[in-house]
């Protein structure tokens, strides 16, 4: 879907999250995507749960995205499309979040989106 976007004749891109941007924030996006994914391969063949895998891992050049904490919901997704789940299948969310703020060291979480 998003590969498809890049075909369209956009200069301005509003996302949900993060400010106004143009055309180049779809490939910074689909990088954080696969990102995503090759963790979720790899901490899942290794044994890791998506929070230990979160824990391990280096953010690299998305650290300093807002909310990181964020990173241990998107491996649960991963990790529920690898089990074969289509897209957008419904996770349990209270799993993910349970992680999440424990990820964030107990504390709530924020949107800063």
């Amino acid at each position: 879907m998003l590969e498809e976007l890049k075909q369209l004749p956009a200069t301005t891109i509003v996302p949900g999250h993060g400010g106004v941007s143009g055309p180049e924030l779809i490939d910074e996006v689909l990088g954080y995507l696969r990102f995503v994914m090759e963790t979720a391969v790899a901490a899942r063949a290794a044994g890791l749960s998506p929070l230990d895998a979160a824990r391990e891992l280096d953010l690299g050049p998305y650290a300093n995205l807002l909310d990181p904490e964020r990173i241990v919901g998107n491996l649960h997704r991963a990790y529920a499309e690898l089990d074969g789940a289509p897209p957008g299948t419904r996770i349990d969310i209270a799993a993910a979040l349970t992680d999440m703020v424990t990820y964030n060291g107990g504390q709530p979480l924020t949107c800063h989106a």
